[in-house]
């Protein structure tokens, strides 16, 4: 009679993860489809239904509601084309109050094009057929901090300096360069009564039960990189307005994300981070937006799952026959590198929180590995104890090669390394004495990271076995290995670090070849008896096939 199978945790934890995604996505699809509308007594048209001819007129202001003096009329085009994409290259003043570190609003008004108010800003406004929509035309960010040479005898650097720690974290007003607004031209009807709730808000309807142009501002397209830094000096600046016209679907997204964004910055994201996130749906049609976030969720889940079986792996490890000491204590070094550097390049936290899981990871494996103790002898600190005396003579003999292994990298290594922190300090701007160390320091661990797994291998081929190795826990890594390599260019990062993604896929081959190579045997015994005489092996084994 065969046992019953029930499934572990981790399996039932995966599905119901794989399921919210995949009704989240299906969630996500029913925006592109628009409420039906049965009874036309009940249903309101789209205003542009009709292709009614259009003009459209843009403003600026250093105020959101501003007087009739206030405002500047920038552009006007009186055959507005709405049902095609255009560019509106502009050159505007950029008001006193703006330099200050003030506002600046634009204002975008879509009227019908027999209505002719003289240029008056105000009659524009109080029209009950014209459309205004009011848009921030720069933003408060924390400028980049500068970089300088470190040895640079200029007594400017010392100036740039103080300045840079005084004003390092305060937000400056920064210029958008570019824009993007976006009109819905879809010829749909919709009900009075099941009207989608984000855009009721906006929404303006006539007299003959008719909805005015959906005009929103497209915030996904204006990035970190199209901001332009505004100074004392700076009286105007070129900037480009985009239009382009929208879907219901995809503007009914957007408005979710730029909600869903506000709540991220509550719990804690910031203005970096929420561009990164920001560069993924920008410019994706729906079925790559839905990849994106099943792959991207999929990642989450393999990094869950590798973590879990690393942690359980180290934990019920007592025999460490078979596992370089290097390589471990390496990537616990280069673990802990890695997330300085990342933080100090301000990297998003879609790679920072990953990162900074695996370097804890790494530092208690390292306990492990060292079989280090803390002891409290009545002291005020603990000290630490290594039991080496605990090590099986298979352990000693895996030590031995790992040893021998990084006696012939060191002869490249650390002339290497050396050369490059020279080079670095010499020829290459830098934000701090902290940042060029990170900086030296990561450059050797991304260059040279393929030469410290190295050591594995070499263990892996003196005891011709790879049983030893957790590879449910390095499957799940070479899973993410791969699915970086796809993100590498969509999710910004570091280029080192992005480089890293696929020098680490040519470490995960080599480890398949070996796997292939020293097929793990189900009748061998434990990897400690590996120092035995081959030959008692061999006969225990010929007794039990007997």
């Amino acid at each position: 009679m065969h046992k019953m199978y029930f499934p572990s945790f981790t399996v039932i934890l995966s599905g119901v993860f794989i399921a919210y995604i995949s009704y989240s996505i299906y969630v996500v699809s029913l925006l592109f489809t628009p409420p039906p509308c049965t009874d036309e007594k009940l249903c309101i048209k789209s205003y542009l239904s009709d292709r009614p001819k259009l003009q459209l007129n843009l403003f600026t202001s250093t105020m959101k509601r501003p007087l009739r003096t206030e405002v500047t009329n920038i552009y006007k085009n009186k055959q507005f084309d709405y049902l095609h994409e255009s560019d509106i290259p502009l050159t505007i003043d950029i008001p006193y109050k703006t330099r200050q570190n003030g506002s600046l609003f634009l204002h975008i008004i879509l009227s019908p094009q027999f209505f002719n108010p003289d240029g008056v800003f105000s009659k524009f406004v109080d029209d009950i057929q014209t459309v205004h929509t009011i848009v921030r035309f720069n933003e408060f960010v924390v400028p980049q901090a500068e970089t300088f040479n470190l040895l640079g005898d200029d007594e400017n650097y010392g100036g740039k300096k103080q300045k840079k720690k005084s004003t390092m974290h305060q937000p400056v007003s920064h210029i958008k360069s570019r824009l993007t607004f976006t009109i819905m031209t879809d010829d749909i009807k919709l009900p009075i009564n099941d009207f989608p709730i984000e855009l009721s808000n906006t929404a303006k309807i006539t007299q003959d039960r008719k909805f005015l142009p959906l005009v929103h501002y497209n915030f996904l397209y204006t990035r970190f990189k199209d901001l332009v830094k505004i100074t004392q000096k700076m009286h105007s600046t070129n900037v480009t307005v985009q239009y382009t016209p929208i879907s219901i679907g995809k503007l009914r997204l957007i408005l979710h994300l730029q909600a869903a964004m506000q709540n991220f910055k509550q719990l804690g994201f910031t203005d970096k981070d929420i561009d990164e996130i920001k560069g993924i749906f920008a410019d994706t049609n729906l079925y790559l937006l839905a990849g994106t976030v099943f792959i991207s969720a999929m990642h989450l889940l393999f990094d869950f799952l590798a973590f879990k079986n690393d942690i359980s792996f180290w934990r019920s490890k007592s025999n460490l026959a078979g596992l370089s000491t290097q390589t471990v204590l390496w990537r616990a070094f280069s673990q802990a590198v890695i997330f300085l550097y990342l933080f100090d390049e301000g990297s998003s936290l879609l790679v920072l929180i990953p990162a900074g899981v695996g370097t804890i990871i790494e530092l208690w494996k390292t306990k492990k590995i060292l079989r280090a103790e803390l002891v409290w002898t009545g002291g005020f600190l603990p000290t630490i104890q290594f039991n080496w005396s605990k090590c099986t003579s298979a352990e000693t003999k895996t030590r031995e090669f790992d040893a021998e292994s990084m006696r012939y990298l060191s002869y490249l290594l650390y002339p290497l390394v050396i050369l490059g922190a020279i080079y670095s300090l010499l020829y290459l701007p830098h934000k701090s004495w902290y940042s060029w160390c990170i900086h030296s320091l990561v450059n050797g661990v991304y260059a040279f990271g393929f030469l410290f797994m190295l050591p594995q291998l070499f263990v892996n081929y003196k005891l011709k076995s790879v049983a030893h190795l957790p590879w449910r826990s390095f499957m799940y890594k070479a899973f993410n290995t791969f699915i970086d390599d796809v993100f590498a260019f969509i999710i910004t990062m570091p280029v080192a670090h992005r480089v890293a993604c696929f020098r680490d896929d040519a470490v995960f081959l080599v480890y398949l070849y070996q796997r292939w190579l020293y097929p793990v045997d189900k009748s061998r015994i434990d990897t400690a008896t590996i120092d035995e005489d081959p030959t008692v092996v061999d006969t225990s084994l010929q007794k039990k096939k007997r």
